[in-house]
């Protein structure tokens, strides 16, 4: 189906540890994904040309993974109509808070869904759930997934409890 294809866009190689977990996850979905290295500050040029070009390239939503100032998810945003999700990313700085801030606080008309600070794996369920809107297989793994997380849990507390 098209726009089923999710964009990781990472400003700095040394996001990819945290963003293979983003990487890992839309594949168990079995979600096409690429992964680039776009920096909104070094190829600003670069960032804009991929975030306008991105949905006629196939994708559906775009991830954004960025330390620090952390604006590529904002010029990413400001420039396709997809949607931007945004991963502040733990600098050495100031623990991350500086991107969560950075990401969360854009301007009006320029949205961005803001996950945790590392949180590479909610970014790709929230992206799994944005395509799911338009096709009801990929909603229905998305609903077996969290009653699987369900399940999970309750056989957890169940072992727990009978353990004690």
């Amino acid at each position: 189906m098209a726009n089923l294809k999710v964009a990781i866009v990472m400003g700095s190689k040394s996001d990819y540890p945290v963003v293979q977990k983003a990487e890992q996850k839309l594949e168990d979905f079995g979600i096409e994904y690429e992964t680039r290295i776009i920096s909104a500050h070094r190829t600003p040029r670069q960032a804009e040309e991929f975030a306008a070009n991105a949905e006629m390239n196939g994708f559906g939503v775009i991830i954004a993974a960025a330390g620090k100032a952390a604006h590529l998810a904002g010029v990413l945003a400001a420039t396709t109509p997809l949607p931007v999700i945004g991963i502040p990313m733990k600098s050495s700085t100031l623990d991350g808070l500086d991107s969560l801030l950075s990401v969360v606080q854009m301007p009006k008309g320029v949205p961005v869904a803001t996950v945790a600070i590392d949180g590479a794996e909610n970014a790709a369920i929230l992206a799994v759930q944005i395509l799911s809107t338009g096709n009801p297989e990929l909603r229905q793994a998305i609903k077996d997934f969290k009653k699987q997380q369900e399940e999970d849990i309750v056989a957890l507390d169940k072992e727990f409890n009978e353990g004690r």
